[in-house]
């Protein structure tokens, strides 16, 4: 007779190519060949009798079947991962947050030494992020994501909205009749960007060489070195402008597009050390935004 289940491993895969939708991408999660996860998904899809994506020239798309499957098995990971917790005895103590790395080493880093004076017993475990990704990792917990409003699939609140400037080394020259002439950096794919900045601002530029990066780490790191200027805000450069290694040297900011979510799986409730962190978060982003 034959077993009801699938393989685990198929399921897993799944997951993670419906993640990515792309077989690469859920290689390269899974630790696995591209060759590999692609037979795996043609056996799942050979024993459901039906299949799970459509192969487009350059993605995946999820068919019927997959849209229907996909949340079942994303469900079925996290009740094994809420019951291995409470197996473990790791439910209130450890938790699984994802965010940009950008947001992981300039803000949230140097805040770690006071959560954990607050909460000795909460681990965390941080996985980051480059691009904005489509869903939460598995088995994570809490997310922050900066992006434009993401899909309501979690629970997701708003944490902050910022406003966006030009960074660059204190003793670094520049005017605003100068500036198009510099070298220029910036994070791909946002609507933050210096176009944007020079329309609010009213500035008329010709074509401007810009360096993108997949990450604000790059702009940042060679602005601090004196190389150019780089779109930055508050939330990932306020440190840097109070210890004098960036400075801002226009007074204009524009409102941000993008803002920074707080993202709670359906076990992040139920994880007393997920509460504790969220809470954290919360009181962090207000306390910065309203100074006493």
């Amino acid at each position: 007779m034959r077993n009801p289940l699938p393989p685990l491993g198929w399921l897993r895969t799944f997951e993670a190519a419906a993640r990515h939708l792309s077989f690469t991408g859920a290689a390269r999660d899974l630790n696995m060949t591209q060759s590999a996860v692609s037979q795996q998904i043609k056996s799942l899809e050979g024993y459901l009798g039906q299949p799970l994506f459509h192969r487009r020239p350059r993605a995946l798309e999820l068919t019927e079947a997959g849209i229907t499957y996909l949340p079942v098995v994303r469900e079925a990971f996290r009740t094994l991962v809420r019951g291995t917790q409470a197996v473990t005895g790791q439910q209130e103590n450890t938790v699984q947050v994802q965010c940009n790395i950008t947001f992981s080493v300039n803000w949230l880093a140097p805040r770690l030494p006071a959560f954990r004076a607050l909460h000795p017993d909460v681990h965390l475990n941080i996985f980051t992020e480059l691009w904005e990704p489509r869903e939460m990792a598995e088995g994570a917990a809490v997310e922050i994501r900066y992006s434009l409003r993401p899909a309501d699939t979690v629970r997701t609140e708003l944490l902050r909205s910022d406003h966006y400037y030009p960074v660059c080394a204190p003793d670094y020259p520049v005017t605003l009749e100068t500036l198009q002439q510099q070298p220029l950096y910036d994070c791909s794919n946002l609507l933050s960007n210096w176009a944007s900045w020079a329309e609010d601002q009213g500035l008329t530029w010709d074509n401007p060489q810009i360096t993108y990066a997949t990450t604000y780490m790059v702009g940042l790191s060679v602005a601090m070195a004196g190389g150019g200027l780089c779109l930055a805000h508050d939330t990932i450069a306020r440190r840097l402008l109070d210890e004098g290694r960036l400075i801002a040297p226009f007074a204009h900011r524009a409102p941000m597009p993008e803002a920074y979510y707080l993202l709670l799986s359906p076990q992040a409730e139920e994880t007393p050390g997920a509460v504790a962190f969220a809470n954290w978060i919360r009181a962090e982003i207000a306390a910065e935004q309203n100074p006493a």
